[in-house]
């Protein structure tokens, strides 16, 4: 079962999600990412749906262009869960392999 997370561990995990904003008024996450093109941004729109999908929980976005943003709540609790934290952690190491054009990196582990 989900279960929604407490305040004090709520604000603990979020202090290890760097550029991830808290929005108390939904107790959601959010963030922005920018990339060098809409190929790029959607390439990691397309890598994130798909694990989202084997995980059965999926983000709120929007995309323009190059910039896509992304609010992570889990909607069965109304609020932030440990499956938002996990897919954050995803997400961030998602972007980390597109922020490095021209770079070689290893495809991320499902």
């Amino acid at each position: 079962m989900i279960e929604k997370l407490n305040p004090t561990t709520s604000a603990a995990l979020l202090a290890t999600l760097e550029n991830w904003q808290h929005d108390e008024k939904r107790d959601a996450i959010t963030r922005e990412f920018v990339f060098t093109d809409f190929a790029q941004a959607f390439g990691f729109m397309t890598q994130i749906a798909i694990q989202a999908e084997k995980r059965n929980h999926h983000p709120e976005w929007f995309n323009v262009y190059n910039r896509v943003n992304i609010t992570l709540t889990t909607h069965d609790v109304n609020g932030l869960s440990q499956r938002d934290i996990d897919l954050a952690r995803y997400i961030d190491t998602a972007f980390s392999n597109f922020s490095n054009v021209g770079s070689k990196k290893e495809p991320l582990e499902m």
